[in-house]
């Protein structure tokens, strides 16, 4: 792929990452931190203006600056996430799925859970 094609990618992934993140900040089972943190990094590959916005912004401003000062995460986000793994897992549980996707989703979620909750939080 061509360096234009890799860019338009990028930019594009932090575009619906923001879209996402936007929908986080209303609806209150859908995070908004993991979604702004990934348009970040999307941003810095595709789009340095669209970066410096995300930087500058009221509300994802303060999210990127403290991950990237002190890889720390807004204790309500983990929260939520941790909520949110556990209803995942519960929903594939319940609805019968099948054993090998049950156990490798519950340790990629365990990892996951483990890795937030040994960043800071803010």
């Amino acid at each position: 792929m061509n360096r234009p094609a890799v860019q338009l990618c990028y930019r594009a992934l932090a575009y619906i990452s923001v879209a996402l993140a936007a929908a986080g900040v209303v609806l209150p089972l859908l995070p908004t931190t993991p979604f702004v943190l990934l348009a970040a990094w999307a941003a810095s590959k595709g789009s340095p203006e669209f970066e410096l916005w995300l930087h500058n912004h009221r509300i994802y401003g303060p999210i990127i600056q403290n991950w990237r000062d002190h890889r720390a995460v807004p204790r309500k986000a983990k929260w939520l996430a941790f909520i949110m793994l556990l209803f995942s897992w519960s929903i594939l549980y319940w609805t019968g799925a099948p054993t090998p996707l049950l156990v490798a989703s519950g340790l990629f979620f365990t990892g996951l859970t483990l890795f937030l909750a040994s960043r800071p939080s803010v």
